[in-house]
């Protein structure tokens, strides 16, 4: 194992600390109990969104705090649950009279850690629950993993935040959003856990890892590796198999990188992928091309697909100012 570390008990709070210190213009870091939070305030009566999870996907969530988007992000140790005081630390500490929407990806740590962090808070509050990864059947006993499709919940449920919208109003189209996400992820190497020192899992150098989740854990099945338009086919038919797009539909194409792929191999993803769905009707009108939710040192992709309507694609254009994501008019 060859990372820039000096202990592995101290590298999320070192690296918080330079994290928040390169971007003190958007953010700024609680410590004991660690999250991150806005630096500007909000208007009286915002509902204030809060997520998070376990570190190792940068810039999900941290990266996400600022302007149109998350108000705090509550950040475990690597692949790990935050605790249930950050979740209410956070809320308590941004919560402006709008009470509190938590979004939560579907992972156990995660659901259980959050709902105990709720039963605790005395404002108004809601949970949204991604899990809009396709690999799993929709009839799983624990349900579908929260993947790459979380960041799409959380910029469109913030713009309608940042617009005024009212905790119910932004509780529904989280949900709806959800409804119409899919994402599917490959991966052609495990990534190394620091505190493990060693790959999550093996696979030789004609493997590939098809439906992979971003904790390093293995995926739906194995395949040898075959070329890049055989293997978007694959995710590609099975997003559309569970969206269903009708011709004419209007959606946003965003294709995830895990951490260790290059941008000229994601943009290659892009075009094929674009092409799949164009050739079907569909109407790739928005796109996010780039490295948004990791799995640490992984290297490989996800397709995720979001059907839009004018409503969707008018939240999606609104403005945004975080550390990973930001546009004007």
């Amino acid at each position: 194992m060859k990372k820039f570390i000096n202990n592995t008990d101290t590298l999320l709070a070192e690296s918080l600390s330079g994290f928040a210190r390169a971007h003190a213009d958007i953010v700024q870091l609680n410590t004991q109990p660690h999250f991150v939070r806005r630096i500007k305030p909000t208007a009286p009566g915002k509902v204030a969104l809060i997520s998070g999870g376990g570190s190792g996907h940068e810039p999900l969530h941290t990266g996400l705090v600022g302007f149109g988007m998350l108000d705090a992000a509550c950040p475990g140790q690597i692949f790990t649950s935050p605790t249930p005081d950050q979740m209410l630390a956070a809320a308590q500490a941004v919560e402006n009279g709008g009470g509190v929407l938590f979004i939560v990806k579907n992972y156990a740590g995660d659901v259980m850690n959050f709902e105990i962090a709720a039963e605790m808070l005395d404002c108004p509050h809601e949970t949204v629950l991604v899990s809009d990864d396709v690999s799993f059947p929709k009839t799983h006993s624990t349900g579908r993993r929260g993947v790459a499709g979380t960041l799409i919940v959380e910029k469109i449920v913030g713009a309608a935040a940042e617009s005024g919208a009212d905790l119910a109003t932004c509780k529904a189209l989280g949900d709806r959003v959800g409804l119409v996400t899919a994402s599917m992820g490959v991966a052609l190497s495990s990534c190394t856990v620091p505190a493990l020192g060693k790959p999550t899992f093996d696979i030789s150098d004609n493997e590939i890892e098809m439906g992979v989740g971003i904790h390093g854990e293995r995926g739906r099945e194995r395949l040898a590796i075959s070329s890049a338009t055989k293997i978007v086919e694959y995710l590609g038919r099975m997003i559309d198999d569970d969206l269903k797009p009708q011709k004419g539909q209007i959606a946003l194409l965003h294709i995830n990188g895990f951490g260790a792929t290059p941008l000229m191999e994601l943009h290659l993803i892009y075009e094929l992928a674009s092409n799949f769905w164009e050739k079907r009707g569909v109407n790739i009108c928005r796109s996010l091309v780039g490295n948004y939710t990791t799995s640490l040192d992984m290297a490989g992709c996800s397709i995720t697909l979001s059907l839009l309507d004018e409503e969707l694609l008018r939240l999606w254009d609104a403005p945004v100012h975080t550390t990973a994501l930001r546009w004007c008019c």
